[in-house]
């Protein structure tokens, strides 16, 4: 299959925000609880200030969306717009920060196909661009073999807070 990219515009809103509902429902399957999979829906999503620092990717094949995700120079490492408290709008100093991988969801129907590869390496190739020599990502427990594939390691693993706790792995990757 061929697959697209672009950037976001604030036009692709929803679109996105129905693959990454898709995308939280299934694809965590097999790696959290039901109540899991619920609770991270709280910590993940779209932060819009991706799009709005152009730094927000799509993938399509087809004219339809197959996959998303970005990076960024902030210091936010996960959580979307509806998850303030996880949220730091500093910019980051590439010469001794890691730039952020942020908010990679594929859609289920395109999944195993190239689609998270792809976002990454189009994302680490700005990111070096920009000046990062490394990355980091919060990473859910089903992304995490994707992640390791693509040479990220982890760095913590940690739970999130609130009632029903989710299980997530800080990985990072050096991009010389």
């Amino acid at each position: 299959m061929d697959f697209t990219h672009r950037f976001a515009v604030v036009a692709d809103i929803p679109a996105i925000a129905a693959l990454m509902a898709r995308a939280i429902g299934a694809l965590q399957d097999g790696f959290l609880t039901p109540a899991q999979v619920e609770s991270s829906r709280a910590v993940m999503g779209l932060d819009t200030q991706l799009i709005a620092d152009g730094t927000y990717l799509l993938v399509e094949a087809d004219g339809r969306l197959a996959g998303c995700g970005g990076w960024s120079r902030r210091a936010t490492l996960y959580g979307g717009d509806h998850s303030m408290a996880l949220r730091d709008a500093a910019l980051l100093d590439p010469a001794c920060d890691a730039a952020r991988i942020r908010a990679m969801y594929t859609d289920p129907a395109f999944v195993r196909r190239g689609v998270g590869r792809l976002v990454l390496s189009v994302c680490e190739a700005a990111a070096r661009e920009a000046g990062f020599a490394r990355a980091e990502m919060m990473a859910t427990l089903a992304g995490e073999p994707l992640y390791r594939a693509c040479g990220y390691l982890p760095i913590e693993r940690i739970e999130t807070p609130g009632p029903v706790p989710v299980p997530m792995v800080r990985m990072g990757k050096d991009l010389a």
